[in-house]
């Protein structure tokens, strides 16, 4: 009886484990990388203006702007 005690207590702590690590994940790493990938794909399909004055005005970030829509900032790639 002990041993399978046992077994369940390591199993339950593998579970717990496993539980928190992916609480974490989709909590604090999942959104970085979504919005990073939704900004990337955002600035790629934008027509921006990246000249200096814009970038020096904007501590380094292009204006951008999808047609029709809101300007919106992108890191300068140039």
């Amino acid at each position: 009886m002990k041993e399978v005690q046992g077994e369940l207590n390591s199993t339950l702590i593998v579970m717990v484990s496993v539980g928190v690590l992916m609480a974490f994940f989709f909590s604090f790493i999942w959104p970085l990388i979504k919005h990073n990938f939704q900004s990337q794909a955002q600035c790629n399909k934008a027509a921006c203006d990246c000249s200096k004055a814009v970038r020096d005005a904007n501590e380094g970030f292009c204006l951008c702007r999808i047609k029709g829509g809101e300007a919106f900032r992108c890191v300068y790639k140039g």
